[in-house]
């Protein structure tokens, strides 16, 4: 039984439509699903994905309006890691953030940046077996798309707490540097630990929690185990695209264990993924007053290529 990697990370915005061209034209993403957080209906739940939506490509948000700006700090993730394909797509990512007013720092094999609203981004030149995952954009060649998370960087006061329940629990193998990395038979992916001793503030452009990858049929025995270290994980709460339990890892990490489906074709196709607000069904009945009060968002297939029903 082994985790198959990141799932998906969830961030905080208060601007949705800035949130939207960022990441969908800029960064060339997918918005492959435009829903409701199941916990606040009253906002947003925006997926940006490769092109089929799949696990391991997902960073998603929360907005809340007007929120104020938050502070990474001591309990939080503080970077998302992205791959991609070379030293050239690097060149090309510098080029274009720089066009748009975005400050970089580039390193032999990195490029660091933030988000309009803060959130720490890095893309890096990784040698991996697994498969690249690519969205489709008019704006970003394939050659240089993002491919997928590769890590996220989490800040805790004291790493040896943490790196135990990421050894002995979870089933992690460590890289060094505080580095772990948690692989599966479908894809692989790391969670590298900082120091980080000041309070955090939780806000737009911070990360909510960080998701790792379990099979359907052993989510439950993955929940048994966490429950088993005295970690208090919540019950198995059924996200209608997937099933996630939830838990603080010893650093204050919101950890979740996220099934790989059923997936975002579950309500709508995949050819048309993103493009009308979708609702679990037991939010449908809520779709008039949601359509009214949900913030409008910008139509992203001016950024992408006509529909394929298959990326075969």
């Amino acid at each position: 039984m082994r985790l198959e990697g990141i799932h998906h990370i969830t961030a905080i915005t208060a601007d949705g439509p800035r949130n939207v061209d960022f990441y969908a034209r800029v960064l060339g993403l997918r918005l492959a699903k435009k829903t409701v957080n199941q916990d606040d209906p009253t906002a947003y739940h925006l997926f940006f994905t490769d092109e089929q939506g799949t696990p391991g490509s997902d960073l998603t948000f929360f907005e809340y309006p007007g929120a104020r700006r938050g502070r990474p700090g001591a309990g939080m993730v503080q970077r998302v890691v992205y791959r991609v394909a070379g030293e050239a797509a690097l060149d090309f990512w510098a080029e274009r953030l720089g066009g748009e007013g975005v400050e970089t720092a580039r390193e032999p094999g990195a490029l660091r940046f933030a988000d309009p609203e803060g959130l720490g981004l890095e893309l890096r030149v990784v040698e991996t077996p697994d498969e690249p995952l690519v969205a489709r954009s008019l704006e970003v060649p394939e050659e240089h798309a993002l491919q997928g998370f590769h890590a996220v960087h989490a800040a805790v006061a004291d790493p040896g707490p943490s790196a135990r329940v990421l050894r002995d629990v979870l089933g992690f193998r460590e890289l060094g540097g505080h580095a772990w990395e948690a692989r599966g038979d479908v894809r692989g992916g790391s969670i590298e630990l900082v120091g980080g001793r000041g309070p955090g503030l939780g806000g737009a452009g911070t990360v909510h929690h960080v998701a790792w990858a379990t099979r359907m049929e052993e989510q439950a025995a993955w929940r048994e185990r966490v429950a088993g270290a005295g970690l208090q994980p919540t019950p198995v709460i059924d996200r209608f695209y997937f099933r996630s339990v939830y838990f603080r890892e010893p650093g204050g990490v919101l950890f979740e264990l996220a099934t790989m489906g059923p997936g975002f074709t579950a309500d709508e196709p995949l050819e048309h993924l993103g493009e009308r607000l979708s609702l679990p069904p037991d939010y449908e009945p809520l779709r008039g007053q949601l359509e009214k009060i949900l913030t409008p968002l910008p139509d992203t297939a001016r950024w992408r290529p006509a529909p394929i029903k298959s990326m075969i």
